[in-house]
């Protein structure tokens, strides 16, 4: 027997039969089929993962001696006030790390100082944070400058 690979000879049998249908569903429109074979979106996430890579965080600046002794000196004139019962409303610049990756950035908050802790170099704010409504505390090392109206003054006329 002769092996024929040509297939209008081999399917000669089914050739002219007709298309079947299922009885059950009705055929999909040109639209739907079309549907079932589009492109997905395999790299889901990629582009933001990308974005992320690409995003520019900063470092947190040294400060110099100077700039500690000053911002030392506004703490204490801070501290002094709290103890006379006064609560300034001071403008923070602080660093801010971020929650995705090393480093952070700088930002300035204005609000309304509650207490020092010195133990744990915290300035506590009236301002709450969470769920917990927790007071929000600045750590001492990562704040920039302080100013307000109480700091102005009294080192500008210095």
């Amino acid at each position: 027997m002769v092996k024929n690979n040509d297939p209008r000879v081999v399917y000669a049998d089914i050739f002219d039969l007709p298309h079947w249908r299922s009885p059950k569903h009705t055929p999909m429109s040109a639209y739907e089929r079309a549907a079932q074979f589009s492109s997905f979106n395999a790299l889901e996430g990629y582009e933001d993962m990308v974005g992320e890579e690409a995003r520019i965080v900063g470092e947190q600046e040294k400060l110099t001696e100077t700039e500690m002794e000053i911002l030392n000196q506004k703490i204490n004139l801070i501290a002094d006030v709290l103890e006379d019962g006064h609560h300034p409303i001071l403008t923070f610049t602080y660093f801010l790390n971020d929650r995705m990756k090393q480093g952070g950035s700088y930002v300035t908050m204005t609000e309304r100082v509650r207490k020092i802790d010195a133990v744990n170099r915290k300035i506590v704010l009236y301002k709450t944070v969470g769920t917990s409504q927790r007071y929000m505390e600045l750590d001492m090392d990562k704040i920039k400058d302080i100013s307000g109206d109480l700091i102005n003054h009294i080192f500008e006329s210095a």
